[in-house]
């Protein structure tokens, strides 16, 4: 019996095996010959073909054979909030390009509502051996969310870059467009338009970013000599419909311009102002954050700070292959200038 349990054993490990190299070998898009010969460590496999099998081992989740685990999986991971947000999708196309030419397979994780959570996914990734981890529009921009997972990359030595501003306390590099330049480039345009009555509309209260943007607009306020209005300030979250709610309620108190944080919200803004029986710039000027994609199709075309996503994104590559290299990177975070980009969505103050 023990015998007949044991060639039992030994076929089934001999079928998950054919099984496997089947499935490594049709996600490469090679022969199963060629997947067996990299698994037993046998010449005449071309280098770069080597690399995509064992690649494939670790996407499909099955271990490397013994003599390659020594070896670290040349994955990175992507975690981004969402995809609904055009930036996002803008950002995974640079970074993802950028990781390819450096011989990186980048792999996209996208948190879901109820879902799959951020933390969730830096377990999946640290399970599948990636040599690094890039994050962008992530929980360490929330001081009230947590942040634990963050740390447990820290202590992992796992090389960690994040893209726009962070808590205090992560110690990880940073690659960040300048949010007191944004919102000094756009106030000084509405201001140059007549516009003395202006809002700021911003993510939730606790974001790093929003929380740099409303220090740099009050600032903005007090050398043009003009009050500072706690009402002329509006939170909500990064979508159409929180940016249609938060400026309904600026709108109230008699603003004559909103400078939002993202495109998503400055579109919600357009959205309140008609609902208002307002007109787009002729009663209410709006600018956008961000400069993604088709915003100069909308109507009206939007005025929005451009960020400079494909310098931003291939510094953060820069920086992560730099130090899954074994180099130095300190923690420490580099600023980008943005961009005005004046189009139909500002225009004159009205004259009362």
């Amino acid at each position: 019996m023990h015998g007949f349990a044991s060639r039992c054993s030994i076929i089934a490990g001999m079928k998950q095996q054919t099984r496997r190299i089947a499935e490594v070998a049709k996600q490469v898009g090679v022969s199963e010959a060629t997947v067996s010969r990299v698994l037993n460590g046998r010449p005449g496999v071309a280098e770069a073909t080597r690399t995509a099998v064992l690649t494939a081992l670790d996407v499909l989740g099955y271990e490397r054979p013994t003599q390659l685990r020594g070896e670290r999986a040349r994955l990175v991971g992507l975690v981004l909030p969402e995809l609904q947000n055009p930036i996002f999708p803008a950002l995974a196309e640079v970074m993802g390009n950028a990781l390819a030419q450096q011989g990186f397979t980048p792999v996209l994780c996208t948190r879901t509502a109820g879902g799959v959570s951020e933390a969730d996914y830096v377990d999946l990734l640290l399970s599948q051996q990636v040599s690094g981890v890039a994050f962008a529009g992530g929980h360490y921009a929330q001081a009230e969310a947590t942040h634990e997972h963050y740390h447990r990359l820290v202590e992992r030595g796992l090389p960690t870059v994040l893209l726009n501003a962070a808590v205090g306390e992560l110690g990880m590099p940073q690659v960040s467009c300048d949010d007191a330049m944004a919102v000094e480039q756009a106030m000084g345009h509405v201001r140059s338009l007549g516009h003395e009555r202006i809002g700021l509309l911003l993510g939730p209260a606790d974001h790093v970013p929003s929380r740099r943007k409303q220090e740099a607009f009050e600032k903005c306020l007090v050398a043009a000599g003009l009050p500072v209005r706690p009402d002329d300030v509006a939170h909500g979250m990064f979508s159409l419909e929180g940016g249609h709610a938060g400026a309904a309620r600026l709108l109230k108190h008699g603003v004559t311009a909103i400078l939002c944080a993202s495109d998503p919200l400055a579109l919600g803004a357009i959205r309140a102002a008609r609902r208002a029986g307002l007109s787009v710039p002729g009663d209410v000027s709006v600018v956008g954050y961000d400069d993604s994609a088709m915003m100069q199709c909308v109507d009206p075309p939007l005025t929005t700070i451009r960020q400079p996503i494909e310098a931003m994104g291939r510094a953060v590559v820069e920086l992560l292959v730099k130090r899954i290299n074994g180099g130095h990177v300190p923690a420490e975070e580099l600023l980008f200038a943005p961009e005005l980009v004046v189009r139909a969505s500002t225009g004159r103050a009205a004259v009362e």
